[in-house]
């Protein structure tokens, strides 16, 4: 079995801080996925949120070469409404870009 690990960047302590620059698309789909796993809380769910997403962070592989912080800024940047008729708000453009209305074109 080999000896490399299938991870380009090494995940930091607590899995907060990757070294390294961080793909786009795999911004992007970090960003995206943090969104959907967090869907399902209730508005104001506060201290409760942060738990789920910090359990999400650590247990989602790819998720851990993206910095928590940088995720938690972009979900705090997204769009209000969109989610009810499901047609919502995607990330798209890595940790410059910003929200976009519509599906993401990659999962």
């Amino acid at each position: 079995m080999p000896q490399e690990r299938p991870f380009l960047t090494e995940p930091g302590e607590a899995g907060h801080a990757p070294g390294g620059a961080v793909p786009d698309a795999l911004f992007d789909l970090a960003v995206n996925r943090a969104w959907a796993a967090l869907r399902g809380l209730r508005p104001g769910a506060g201290g409760r949120a942060d738990t789920a997403l910090a359990a999400w962070h650590a247990r989602t592989r790819f998720a851990r070469r993206v910095p928590l912080e940088a995720v938690k800024a972009a979900l705090l940047a997204r769009p209000p409404g969109g989610d009810a008729a499901g047609e919502g708000w995607h990330w798209s453009g890595g940790p410059a870009g910003g929200w976009r209305p519509g599906r993401a074109p990659f999962p």
